[in-house]
């Protein structure tokens, strides 16, 4: 939990030094933010092992940056980022979560507005005080009140992906203690939702009391809402709502069943008990008074007539029907990835080299990996020209030889011009192994034009693969407006494949849209788009949005044998 804290308090620094237009420093403490807020191992575990040296030893982490995170370690504050606060009272955090609002833009607010903070922002655009502000005007007036509706309503939601090693964390410690026989965790979590309301752990003991005192005097809760023998409830310093219940042996099954949910998919399953003239309760499956299932999920499903049903389908979207009928799918899984096509290198934004990045997907286990750096347009990220391109496909073709059990495939992720055109030349995309395009920017066109900007790009022959291809970020920017009918129908005409992409932020495609690509005869591919190798590890939340869409091996083409996959390329 501290790699949050100090991740947050770099991404502040960044902000406050790009208001006062300092070079360079902006980006390495953003990069090493960045980095923090997605390493596995705590930052003060690192530090009390290899002192120093071992936090140095980290990609981006330098004499300066280490030196504030030893004095957080030590001290529990930055001295460098209290006098930043104190000089410049801001709430970034609630500033920069609204779309299109950046450093810059709330120096300006702040500067002329006394803007501080996303009450003061929505008051002063409801004021129309802002469209006044020379560079603004009532589009970006209106545009900022539409980003603080979507930030005020994806309030009081965490991603998946930021709630995953919290839950595993605390799982685990759970698991350690001797009175503890099983424990799970369930509701949306364990259903596998892109963002988390809560938290909810079921555990099996004879002995709740340890449990419970453990469980409420954990590091980090802030707050006990309740403690009692079965159930307790807690807050921690993420701000995450814990509840933990204590179930008998007997009924664990039903009620793991019960608290998975969702609340529409437990209405159905109970109707089809009562049905049967059974009763369905977290207690078990009742015939009169007399329970005859509770002790597995499994033998649940089966006493009310259904096969067991995967957690990440329990959605009420026709998975009763389908179980039924002995046609529910065969969900895609993890070990099914033979690769990761959409991966940054050092030579555009990514912070690890081609031959690192290849390892460390061989010791996934991975047969082949795809480098797809940024194009020449892209320049935030130092896009690559047709010239770079040539020159990184003789490095790949020299590591190709080096390298042992995994090999490594030339892409780039170009850039989809408003006119729907490619940055990068056709007969440079063609010597790649396979293309990617994307949107990285115009994002407010209108459904028609965005939409025949997606097409016009899915036209061109070199074009494999279109990624993220709604352009949504978890919790700060929705889906940009688009005929996803009209793309799905395109995409199967011109064997275009559409990209799940795994970054924590994104999950884009979203299960609702994997399920209508599916429907729509669309393939698609589950990539991490990682720019560092700790995000490889997103990989597996692209899957569990693949499986909430109910899709299956063969709708993954990087489930494909390299083989293969070269062939559906070419």
């Amino acid at each position: 939990m501290i790699n949050k804290k100090i991740a947050k308090i770099f991404k502040e620094i960044a902000e406050y030094l790009e208001m006062e237009d300092v070079q360079f420093k902006p980006q390495a403490y953003r990069k090493a933010a960045f980095l923090i807020d997605n390493l596995d191992q705590n930052l003060n575990e690192i530090y009390q092992e290899g002192g120093e040296k071992a936090l140095k030893g980290l990609s981006g982490i330098g004499e300066s940056i280490a030196d504030k995170i030893i004095e957080y370690i030590k001290t529990g504050k930055i001295e460098y980022y209290e006098k930043y606060k104190k000089k410049v009272p801001i709430e970034f955090d609630e500033l920069t979560s609204v779309e299109g609002i950046g450093p810059k833009t709330v120096k300006k607010l702040w500067k002329e507005l006394d803007i501080k903070d996303l009450e003061s922002l929505e008051k002063a655009a409801k004021d129309k005080k802002i469209r006044e502000l020379d560079g603004f005007g009532e589009k970006s007036e209106k545009n900022i009140l539409e980003g603080i509706e979507f930030v005020k309503s994806s309030k009081g939601r965490f991603l998946l992906g930021d709630i995953l090693p919290v839950v595993e964390e605390i799982k685990e410690k759970l698991k350690n203690l001797e009175q503890v026989k099983k424990v799970d965790v369930c509701g949306s979590v364990r259903r596998k939702k892109a963002t988390i309301g809560d938290i909810d752990f079921l555990v099996l003991t004879d002995n709740p009391e340890p449990v419970m005192e453990f469980f409420v005097s954990m590091p980090n809760v802030v707050k006990v809402w309740g403690k009692g023998k079965t159930k307790s409830s807690i807050r921690t310093e993420q701000d995450f709502d814990i509840d933990l219940r204590v179930i008998p042996k007997k009924s664990y099954g039903a009620a793991l069943q019960y608290f998975t949910g969702s609340k529409d998919h437990n209405i159905k399953t109970r109707k089809i008990a009562i049905n049967k003239r059974l009763k369905l309760s977290e207690y078990g499956v009742f015939k009169k008074e007399k329970r005859i299932a509770g002790k597995t999920e499994k033998e649940v499903y089966n006493a009310i007539g259904l096969p067991f049903i995967e957690p990440e389908l329990r959605t009420d979207s026709g998975e009763i029907k389908a179980a039924k009928e002995d046609k529910l799918p065969k969900l895609v899984k993890l070990e099914d990835i033979k690769g990761d096509l959409h991966l940054h290198s050092n030579w555009n934004g990514g912070d690890n080299s081609i031959e690192e990045i290849a390892k460390a997907a061989k010791e996934l286990g991975y047969n082949y990996i795809g480098i797809s750096d940024h194009t020449k347009t892209l320049k935030i990220e130092n896009g690559l020209n047709e010239k770079q391109l040539e020159e990184q496909r003789k490095e790949i073709k020299k590591l190709n030889k080096k390298l042992k059990g995994i090999t490594i495939l030339q892409g780039a992720e170009t850039n989809i011009l408003k006119d729907g055109s490619i940055d990068i030349k056709d007969n440079a995309l063609k010597k790649l192994d396979y293309a990617i395009a994307g949107i990285h920017s115009h994002f407010k066109m209108r459904e028609k034009e965005m939409t025949e900007r997606i097409i016009k790009a899915m036209s061109n022959p070199n074009i494999n693969i279109i990624s993220h291809p709604t352009g949504r970020i978890l919790k700060r920017r929705d889906q940009y407006k688009i005929d996803l009918d009209k793309l799905f129908k395109f995409a199967k005409k011109t064997n275009t494949v559409l990209e799940i992409d795994s970054f924590k932020k994104r999950l884009d495609l979203k299960d609702v849209n994997i399920r209508k690509a599916k429907e729509a005869g669309v393939k698609m591919v589950i990539d991490s788009d990682a720019h560092n190798i700790i995000h490889l590890k997103y990989m597996e939340l692209g899957v569990f949005q693949a499986r909430r869409g109910w899709a299956e091996k063969k709708d993954i083409v990087n489930t494909l044998s390299l083989k293969k996959l070269v062939k559906l390329f070419k």
